[in-house]
């Protein structure tokens, strides 16, 4: 199998949060204990809580694996929450080396500018429905003006947000992929390929990487959410194979990165499909 770089750095470490619940000091060392094994390739940054900010200092200081390469991680805050804890959880790590915030994470509202001021990359979580729009559009003004700004979409369910199905994740894709904005995705991508699994209805990794090299190519909406419907793990798993190295890295340029709270859930299968090399990993 010819390597690509379709899947370097595409999942983010969303360890701590639902419904992974990871606790702190577990999710940080599970982390570098990965970062360094056989999953490093396709690994990035551990998403935090803003507010553990001065927790995973500590527990950076108390490791020795930070002492030459300090553990990378993206701060978050849920939609709703004030910039003011980004800002605070940023200037308690800037006084920690052995922590370095490659990110800051917070959902789409009047004052999510704020969050520029802290000259890190930006990604802002975006709704459904007519609010999606003007969200998109202030994140284009945003990257129009050079700041660096990514969009993000929720792929799965939680009590507040129903499952957004293959015709909302694919209006998403199209209005983003339109603007020409980079965006990543959350929640809802532990499998390969679209299903239904524990839990409920689950949108695949392998569906929504072709649908964003199709949207890239011109397809519309509906034919979006057809590719991301496909349920034949072998189509897809050629589909993806036949990807040439230009167009894995024209595909990551616009979807950077997807949260996961169990990353072995999506490696682990892809290691199943061929499509990552299975070279053992740590546990």
């Amino acid at each position: 199998m010819s390597r690509t770089p379709l899947f370097d750095h595409l999942v983010d470490d969303a360890a701590v949060f639902p419904p992974g619940d990871a606790a702190l000091e577990v999710a940080v060392s599970e982390h570098l204990q990965r970062r360094d094994g056989s999953d490093a390739a396709h690994l990035g940054p551990l998403l935090l809580r803003a507010a553990d900010a001065a927790g995973v200092a500590r527990l950076a200081v108390a490791d020795d694996r930070t002492e030459k390469r300090p553990l990378e991680v993206a701060l978050v805050v849920r939609p709703g929450s004030p910039v003011s804890l980004l800002t605070d959880g940023v200037v308690v790590l800037s006084r920690e080396p052995r922590v370095h915030v490659v990110a800051v994470e917070l959902g789409w509202s009047p004052g999510w500018r704020s969050a520029l001021a802290l000259d890190l990359p930006v990604v802002v979580e975006v709704a459904r429905g007519p609010e999606q729009k003007s969200a998109l559009d202030d994140i284009a003004t945003a990257v129009d003006e050079n700041a660096t700004v990514l969009a993000k979409f929720r792929t799965g369910a939680t009590p507040e947000w129903p499952w957004p199905d293959e015709t909302a994740l694919a209006e998403f894709l199209d209005a983003t992929i339109l603007r020409g904005l980079a965006f990543k995705l959350t929640g809802g991508l532990h499998h390969a390929v679209r299903g239904d699994h524990e839990g409920g209805a689950q949108h695949g990794l392998l569906n929504v990487i072709l649908a964003t090299h199709e949207a890239l190519d011109g397809a519309e909406a509906h034919e979006l959410a057809e590719i991301l419907g496909n349920r034949n793990a072998e189509v897809l798993t050629e589909r993806v194979s036949r990807l040439t190295a230009v167009e894995a890295a024209r595909a990551r340029g616009s979807l950077t990165a997807f949260g996961c709270c169990g990353v072995l859930d999506p490696l682990t299968e892809l290691e199943a499909l061929g499509l990552i090399p299975c070279e053992g990993r740590t546990s």
